[in-house]
């Protein structure tokens, strides 16, 4: 929806060449998500594209699958839709246990990407017990009894192998479209508010690993007192003069702990700063809480700001490009 993605950042510094669709999702600037694939092809010729939509979109084999294969069919081999599943949000989403959750237009949303999907991809089981694990995987079976289900670990490797072969020897599967209402589409998509901040940070040698993680904790708390749900908080920290050394710290929800996903291999005199925030709130409450965060910390550190760029909005009714109809 917006420019300044820290999943831009990580993806580069790993050394992946990627492109950014910014201003929309695929499905609304579709003729964008092509002309990327094709620079991409000029440049490094892949073999797979992955391609991630904006995480409130739904409709996606409609409004992107279907369309592809229709218009680009020659060019491109479609591969069945995954959903992946965050295992402690859809526990709570599907009342297996209790916690914080969206508001029933939000899960409006959710509860359409899972039915959309082809692929069930539950992560993160490195981090669910065994029980826990059992309950939701019986429930996703129950609710969506046509999706293949797969269970991974993004973070130790565990089970991806089966889901990529699966994914790259099946083909789209074609069904009928998904049925939603695009009057409660938007309105749940338009109650997660987006902010989005590049900020330059200098004055002295500092922790950025710690100093990151802090920021995520404070932010974190702030908007638990004003109960506001986080769908994911995402900070990334790099080196002015070094842009494949890194911090990440992400939160999936205003209460999980914050994960450092990679570290900066030692003190920085300044770097650049990224703070992706997507959460169920007002953009400008949004904004407020996260630059006096930032402010404050930085000041308590003995360092200078510079905010390049700052954006913060609601995503508008979605449009798509093209949807292709079936019966």
């Amino acid at each position: 929806q917006s420019s300044g993605l820290a999943d831009t950042t990580i993806l580069s510094a790993s050394g992946f060449p990627v492109e950014e669709i910014t201003g929309g999702c695929f499905c609304c600037r579709f003729n964008s998500l092509t002309e990327a694939a094709e620079r991409l092809t000029a440049r490094v010729m892949p073999e797979v594209f992955l391609a991630e939509p904006v995480g409130s979109c739904t409709d996606l084999k409609a409004t992107v699958s279907y369309p592809l294969r229709r218009m680009y069919g020659d060019d491109f081999s479609v591969a069945p839709f995954s959903v992946l599943v965050d295992p402690v949000r859809a526990l709570r989403v599907l009342g297996l246990e209790a916690g914080r959750r969206f508001s029933d237009k939000v899960l409006y949303v959710y509860g359409k990407q899972l039915e959309e999907a082809d692929v069930l991809v539950i992560n993160k089981i490195d981090a669910v017990a065994t029980a826990r694990l059992a309950a939701l995987r019986a429930a996703l079976r129950e609710r969506c009894p046509r999706a293949v289900l797969f269970e991974v670990s993004a973070k130790t490797g565990a089970g991806l192998e089966p889901w990529f072969s699966h994914i790259l020897a099946s083909d789209d599967e074609s069904r009928a479209n998904l049925d939603i209402d695009y009057d409660e589409y938007a309105d749940g998509e338009a109650r997660l508010g987006w902010l989005n901040c590049t900020a330059r940070l200098s004055g002295r040698p500092f922790d950025g690993n710690d100093w990151v993680a802090r920021l995520v904790e404070t932010l974190q708390r702030q908007l638990r007192r004003l109960d506001i749900e986080i769908a994911h908080l995402k900070m990334t920290l790099t080196p002015a003069e070094h842009d494949r050394d890194l911090c990440v710290v992400n939160a999936v929800s205003t209460d999980a702990p914050p994960v450092s996903a990679f570290r900066l291999e030692d003190v920085i005199d300044a770097g650049d700063l990224i703070i992706n925030l997507r959460a169920e709130g007002d953009p400008e409450v949004l904004l407020r809480e996260a630059t006096g965060a930032l402010t404050a910390q930085a000041a308590n550190a003995g360092l200078a700001v510079t905010v390049d760029h700052i954006e913060h909005f609601r995503p508008g009714r979605p449009v798509p490009t093209h949807r292709v109809v079936m019966a």
